[in-house]
Protein backbone atom coordinates (compact mmCIF):
# COMPACT_ATOMS: atom_id res chain seq x y z
CA UNK A 1 0.00 0.00 0.00
CA UNK A 2 1.22 3.65 -0.46
CA UNK A 3 -0.77 6.41 1.76
CA UNK A 4 -0.90 9.99 0.60
CA UNK A 5 -1.54 13.09 2.93
CA UNK A 6 -4.11 15.44 0.80
CA UNK A 7 -5.50 17.54 3.26
CA UNK A 8 -4.57 17.00 6.96
CA UNK A 9 -6.42 20.05 8.55
CA UNK A 10 -9.09 20.13 10.65
CA UNK A 11 -12.64 22.44 10.52
CA UNK A 12 -11.73 24.91 8.12
CA UNK A 13 -9.00 25.23 5.61
CA UNK A 14 -5.66 27.32 6.81
CA UNK A 15 -4.46 29.41 4.12
CA UNK A 16 -1.13 31.56 4.96
CA UNK A 17 2.85 31.39 5.67
CA UNK A 18 2.59 29.79 8.79
CA UNK A 19 0.66 26.71 7.28
CA UNK A 20 2.80 25.89 4.40
CA UNK A 21 4.73 23.05 6.36
CA UNK A 22 2.02 20.56 7.13
CA UNK A 23 -0.33 22.09 5.19
CA UNK A 24 -3.83 23.84 5.04
CA UNK A 25 -6.25 21.78 3.33
CA UNK A 26 -8.86 19.34 5.23
CA UNK A 27 -9.34 15.71 5.67
CA UNK A 28 -8.43 13.69 2.79
CA UNK A 29 -5.84 10.77 2.85
CA UNK A 30 -4.94 9.05 -0.69
CA UNK A 31 -4.62 4.91 -0.01
CA UNK A 32 -3.21 2.98 -3.04
CA UNK A 33 -3.19 -0.38 -3.16
CA UNK A 34 -0.99 -3.12 -4.29
CA UNK A 35 -2.96 -3.47 -7.89
CA UNK A 36 -3.44 0.26 -8.19
CA UNK A 37 -7.01 -0.13 -6.81
CA UNK A 38 -7.62 3.79 -5.16
CA UNK A 39 -9.08 4.35 -2.29
CA UNK A 40 -9.81 7.94 -1.13
CA UNK A 41 -10.98 8.53 3.19
CA UNK A 42 -12.50 11.50 3.34
CA UNK A 43 -13.17 14.26 0.53
CA UNK A 44 -12.02 17.88 2.03
CA UNK A 45 -10.16 20.15 0.23
CA UNK A 46 -7.14 17.85 -0.53
CA UNK A 47 -9.49 16.09 -2.74
CA UNK A 48 -9.23 18.70 -5.24
CA UNK A 49 -5.72 18.42 -6.00
CA UNK A 50 -6.09 14.48 -5.60
CA UNK A 51 -8.13 14.59 -8.27
CA UNK A 52 -5.96 15.95 -10.51
CA UNK A 53 -3.43 13.25 -10.12
CA UNK A 54 -6.30 10.36 -10.72
CA UNK A 55 -7.55 12.35 -13.71
CA UNK A 56 -5.34 10.58 -15.49
CA UNK A 57 -6.62 6.66 -14.55
CA UNK A 58 -9.91 5.43 -15.66
CA UNK A 59 -10.41 2.73 -12.84
CA UNK A 60 -13.33 3.34 -9.99
CA UNK A 61 -12.36 5.41 -7.26
CA UNK A 62 -13.24 4.22 -3.65
CA UNK A 63 -14.57 6.89 -1.37
CA UNK A 64 -14.98 6.87 2.13
CA UNK A 65 -16.33 8.85 4.62
CA UNK A 66 -16.15 9.69 8.04
CA UNK A 67 -18.93 11.90 8.14
CA UNK A 68 -20.89 14.76 6.45
CA UNK A 69 -19.02 17.87 8.46
CA UNK A 70 -18.38 20.53 6.04
CA UNK A 71 -14.02 20.21 6.21
CA UNK A 72 -14.58 16.13 5.14
CA UNK A 73 -17.15 16.52 2.09
CA UNK A 74 -16.55 20.32 1.14
CA UNK A 75 -13.48 19.32 -1.45
CA UNK A 76 -15.52 16.67 -3.90
CA UNK A 77 -17.47 19.14 -6.01
CA UNK A 78 -14.11 19.88 -7.22
CA UNK A 79 -13.59 16.27 -7.42
CA UNK A 80 -12.00 16.01 -11.43
CA UNK A 81 -13.13 12.55 -11.81
CA UNK A 82 -16.81 13.22 -10.76
CA UNK A 83 -16.55 15.30 -14.28
CA UNK A 84 -15.24 12.12 -16.29
CA UNK A 85 -18.10 10.43 -18.76
CA UNK A 86 -17.90 6.97 -17.37
CA UNK A 87 -15.93 7.51 -14.26
CA UNK A 88 -16.78 5.08 -11.53
CA UNK A 89 -16.89 6.55 -8.29
CA UNK A 90 -18.30 4.31 -5.23
CA UNK A 91 -19.04 6.33 -2.29
CA UNK A 92 -19.34 4.20 1.32
CA UNK A 93 -21.23 7.35 3.60
CA UNK A 94 -20.17 7.54 7.41
CA UNK A 95 -22.35 5.99 10.37
CA UNK A 96 -24.12 9.08 10.86
CA UNK A 97 -26.50 9.41 14.02
CA UNK A 98 -28.79 11.38 11.15
CA UNK A 99 -29.18 9.11 8.20
CA UNK A 100 -28.26 11.52 5.70
CA UNK A 101 -26.30 9.24 2.80
CA UNK A 102 -26.70 11.50 0.03
CA UNK A 103 -25.36 14.41 1.91
CA UNK A 104 -22.10 14.51 -0.14
CA UNK A 105 -24.10 14.92 -3.42
CA UNK A 106 -26.88 16.79 -1.86
CA UNK A 107 -24.19 20.12 -1.49
CA UNK A 108 -24.56 19.69 -5.20
CA UNK A 109 -27.90 21.54 -5.50
CA UNK A 110 -30.33 24.42 -4.80
CA UNK A 111 -28.37 28.18 -3.40
CA UNK A 112 -25.27 25.52 -2.47
CA UNK A 113 -23.17 24.91 -6.11
CA UNK A 114 -23.37 25.98 -9.54
CA UNK A 115 -23.36 22.49 -11.08
CA UNK A 116 -26.24 20.36 -10.26
CA UNK A 117 -25.46 16.79 -8.98
CA UNK A 118 -27.67 15.42 -11.87
CA UNK A 119 -25.45 16.84 -14.24
CA UNK A 120 -22.59 14.73 -13.10
CA UNK A 121 -20.84 13.06 -16.03
CA UNK A 122 -19.49 10.39 -13.49
CA UNK A 123 -21.45 7.43 -12.48
CA UNK A 124 -21.85 7.78 -8.83
CA UNK A 125 -22.97 5.19 -6.02
CA UNK A 126 -23.59 5.95 -2.93
CA UNK A 127 -23.10 2.77 -1.11
CA UNK A 128 -24.59 2.99 2.61
CA UNK A 129 -23.88 -0.50 4.74
CA UNK A 130 -25.97 -1.34 7.75
CA UNK A 131 -23.84 -1.42 10.65
CA UNK A 132 -22.92 -5.45 11.15
CA UNK A 133 -22.40 -6.71 14.37
CA UNK A 134 -19.59 -8.85 14.40
CA UNK A 135 -18.11 -8.40 11.26
CA UNK A 136 -18.35 -4.99 10.20
CA UNK A 137 -16.37 -5.40 6.56
CA UNK A 138 -15.80 -6.00 3.35
CA UNK A 139 -13.40 -6.45 0.73
CA UNK A 140 -12.53 -3.52 -1.80
CA UNK A 141 -10.32 -5.29 -4.50
CA UNK A 142 -7.77 -6.95 -2.52
CA UNK A 143 -8.18 -4.56 0.13
CA UNK A 144 -10.38 -5.87 3.73
CA UNK A 145 -11.96 -2.68 4.90
CA UNK A 146 -13.19 -2.68 8.51
CA UNK A 147 -15.34 0.20 10.26
CA UNK A 148 -16.18 1.43 13.68
CA UNK A 149 -18.38 3.97 14.88
CA UNK A 150 -16.64 7.04 16.51
CA UNK A 151 -17.01 9.46 19.04
CA UNK A 152 -18.30 12.57 17.40
CA UNK A 153 -21.07 15.00 17.50
CA UNK A 154 -23.91 13.83 14.51
CA UNK A 155 -21.62 10.20 14.73
CA UNK A 156 -19.29 8.97 12.19
CA UNK A 157 -16.92 5.98 10.96
CA UNK A 158 -13.65 5.18 11.41
CA UNK A 159 -11.75 2.75 9.40
CA UNK A 160 -9.13 0.05 9.24
CA UNK A 161 -7.64 -0.66 5.33
CA UNK A 162 -5.48 -4.35 5.63
CA UNK A 163 -3.65 -5.37 2.62
CA UNK A 164 -0.67 -8.07 1.97
CA UNK A 165 0.43 -8.10 5.77
CA UNK A 166 0.05 -4.45 6.05
CA UNK A 167 -2.89 -2.07 8.05
CA UNK A 168 -3.61 1.03 8.39
CA UNK A 169 -5.98 2.65 10.95
CA UNK A 170 -7.80 5.87 10.14
CA UNK A 171 -9.70 7.54 12.71
CA UNK A 172 -10.44 11.28 12.69
CA UNK A 173 -12.87 13.66 14.25
CA UNK A 174 -12.82 11.20 17.11
CA UNK A 175 -13.35 12.27 20.53
CA UNK A 176 -11.35 9.53 22.91
CA UNK A 177 -13.02 10.76 26.11
CA UNK A 178 -16.07 12.83 25.35
CA UNK A 179 -18.36 14.13 28.17
CA UNK A 180 -21.76 12.52 26.30
CA UNK A 181 -22.37 8.84 25.72
CA UNK A 182 -19.83 6.94 23.77
CA UNK A 183 -20.22 5.12 20.72
CA UNK A 184 -16.92 3.52 21.26
CA UNK A 185 -15.19 2.61 24.19
CA UNK A 186 -11.22 3.36 24.21
CA UNK A 187 -10.48 -0.51 24.79
CA UNK A 188 -12.65 -1.11 21.52
CA UNK A 189 -10.06 1.06 19.49
CA UNK A 190 -7.43 -0.27 20.96
CA UNK A 191 -8.79 -3.79 19.28
CA UNK A 192 -10.01 -2.20 16.37
CA UNK A 193 -6.38 -0.54 15.76
CA UNK A 194 -4.25 -3.31 17.52
CA UNK A 195 -0.83 -3.62 15.71
CA UNK A 196 -1.54 -1.15 12.90
CA UNK A 197 1.38 -0.08 10.62
CA UNK A 198 0.40 3.35 10.93
CA UNK A 199 -2.52 5.11 13.04
CA UNK A 200 -3.66 8.46 11.92
CA UNK A 201 -5.80 9.94 14.72
CA UNK A 202 -7.18 12.63 15.33
CA UNK A 203 -5.44 15.47 17.58
CA UNK A 204 -6.78 18.42 17.21
CA UNK A 205 -6.95 19.51 21.32
CA UNK A 206 -4.28 20.43 23.96
CA UNK A 207 -4.67 19.76 27.62
CA UNK A 208 -5.14 23.66 27.68
CA UNK A 209 -7.90 23.81 25.39
CA UNK A 210 -10.27 21.93 28.02
CA UNK A 211 -12.89 21.99 29.45
CA UNK A 212 -13.76 24.54 26.99
CA UNK A 213 -14.07 22.28 24.22
CA UNK A 214 -14.66 19.05 25.77
CA UNK A 215 -17.29 17.69 23.75
CA UNK A 216 -16.86 19.52 20.36
CA UNK A 217 -15.55 15.63 19.15
CA UNK A 218 -12.15 16.12 18.83
CA UNK A 219 -9.12 14.59 21.01
CA UNK A 220 -6.17 16.15 23.23
CA UNK A 221 -3.13 15.36 21.40
CA UNK A 222 -1.67 13.24 24.23
CA UNK A 223 -4.73 10.82 24.28
CA UNK A 224 -3.68 10.13 20.68
CA UNK A 225 -0.35 8.72 21.68
CA UNK A 226 -1.93 7.34 24.99
CA UNK A 227 -4.48 4.97 22.16
CA UNK A 228 -1.28 4.25 19.99
CA UNK A 229 0.64 2.94 22.69
CA UNK A 230 -2.26 0.53 23.76
CA UNK A 231 -2.46 0.00 19.90
CA UNK A 232 1.44 -1.13 19.77
CA UNK A 233 1.19 0.18 16.54
CA UNK A 234 4.39 1.08 14.60
CA UNK A 235 3.73 4.58 13.58
CA UNK A 236 1.33 7.56 14.67
CA UNK A 237 0.40 10.31 12.32
CA UNK A 238 -1.22 13.23 14.45
CA UNK A 239 -3.85 14.51 12.37
CA UNK A 240 -6.76 17.22 12.12
CA UNK A 241 -4.37 19.95 13.10
CA UNK A 242 -6.67 22.82 14.49
CA UNK A 243 -6.75 25.73 12.26
CA UNK A 244 -5.10 28.02 15.19
CA UNK A 245 -2.25 26.09 14.93
CA UNK A 246 0.63 27.23 12.79
CA UNK A 247 3.53 25.05 11.95
CA UNK A 248 5.90 26.37 14.64
CA UNK A 249 2.71 25.23 16.83
CA UNK A 250 2.21 21.62 15.40
CA UNK A 251 6.58 21.34 15.87
CA UNK A 252 5.95 21.34 19.99
CA UNK A 253 3.22 19.48 19.88
CA UNK A 254 5.22 16.81 18.21
CA UNK A 255 7.90 17.10 20.52
CA UNK A 256 5.74 16.91 23.60
CA UNK A 257 4.32 13.76 22.33
CA UNK A 258 7.80 12.37 21.61
CA UNK A 259 9.25 13.20 25.01
CA UNK A 260 5.99 11.01 26.34
CA UNK A 261 6.75 8.18 24.14
CA UNK A 262 10.43 8.54 25.31
CA UNK A 263 9.41 8.33 29.87
CA UNK A 264 7.11 5.39 28.54
CA UNK A 265 10.13 3.26 26.85
CA UNK A 266 7.74 2.70 23.59
CA UNK A 267 9.14 1.36 20.30
CA UNK A 268 7.29 4.19 17.93
CA UNK A 269 7.30 6.81 15.63
CA UNK A 270 5.01 9.58 15.90
CA UNK A 271 5.22 13.02 13.08
CA UNK A 272 2.80 15.27 12.55
CA UNK A 273 1.07 14.01 9.55
CA UNK A 274 2.01 16.44 6.44
CA UNK A 275 0.21 17.60 3.24
CA UNK A 276 1.93 15.82 0.36
CA UNK A 277 3.59 13.28 2.65
CA UNK A 278 3.93 9.96 1.49
CA UNK A 279 4.44 6.18 2.85
CA UNK A 280 4.69 3.36 1.61
CA UNK A 281 4.51 -0.14 2.93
Amino acid sequence: MKITFCGVRGSTPTPGAEFVRYGGNTACVHVELDDGTDIVLDAGTGIRELGKRLAAKKTPVYILLSHNHWDHIQGFPFFIPIYQANREILITPGLTDLKQPEAVLDQMTGSYFPVHKNDLAASIQVIPRPMQEDDDEWYISNGLVSRLKMNHPGGGSCYTIKENGHKIAYITDNELYPPYRKQTDFLDFVTFAKGADILIHDAQYLVSDMPAKSGWGHSVAEEAVKLAMACEVKQLALYSHDPERTDDDIDEIIAHCNMIIEVGEMDLICFGAREGQIIEF
